[in-house]
């Protein structure tokens, strides 16, 4: 990709939801694809990060191969749950080009139940790339809302990670790349709160 902006969300999307990853272990990743909703053992008090990128997510859980990240999801959320997540969210650092100082930054997080991360997006081999892929925490309201009202389909995507990884392996990185999902750019409006 020529011309990235250093601070973009990437996705795959509709007009109407937005499809992020999360990666987690069988006894809770297998439950959620087949009854497309998250089970009550999903623990909806905790913050949990929800990841656009599928190759960043492929660099957080391994190929689906580290420990609790053995099974990975393709949650399809309504993009009015996103956006709302986004407009609401504030950056889980400080940032000065951004908070007034840090007193204000403190007080956004104290405030806030979404975090904005840009961290270095992936390429096919998950090396680092020169721009940044969004990562978004939800906690309280937003992560029960995730769960149990924004959530459309959920799919148990590790076969396609793993025949991904499987190609790359075999030194076809071409039949990899022909197996990602795609990824466009996604225009929620202008994000200066959370620097993009």
């Amino acid at each position: 990709m020529q011309d990235v902006p250093t601070r973009q969300i990437r996705a795959a999307h509709t007009d109407t939801t937005v499809t992020v990853y999360q990666a987690y272990s069988p006894s809770l990743g297998l439950p959620a694809a087949r009854d497309g909703r998250f089970p009550p053992a999903w623990k909806r008090e905790r913050m949990t990060w929800i990841k656009p990128s599928f190759l960043w997510m492929m660099y957080r859980c391994g190929w689906a191969a580290k420990a609790d990240q053995e099974t990975v999801l393709a949650v399809e959320i309504t993009r009015a749950g996103f956006d709302r997540a986004l407009h609401e969210a504030c950056l889980s650092h400080y940032a000065p080009s951004v908070h007034a100082d840090r007193a204000a930054w403190r007080e956004s997080v104290r405030t806030t139940s979404a975090r904005v991360q840009w961290d270095p997006e992936r390429d096919l081999h998950l090396g680092p790339l020169p721009y940044r892929s969004l990562q978004l925490g939800l906690s309280g309201p937003l992560s029960r809302a995730y769960a149990d009202e924004w959530t459309v389909s959920i799919r148990d995507v590790t076969p396609l990670a793993r025949e991904i990884h499987g190609l790359l392996r075999s030194g076809e990185p071409d039949a990899a790349r022909a197996l990602l999902p795609a990824e466009t750019p996604y225009a929620s409006g202008p994000l200066p709160h959370l620097g993009a």
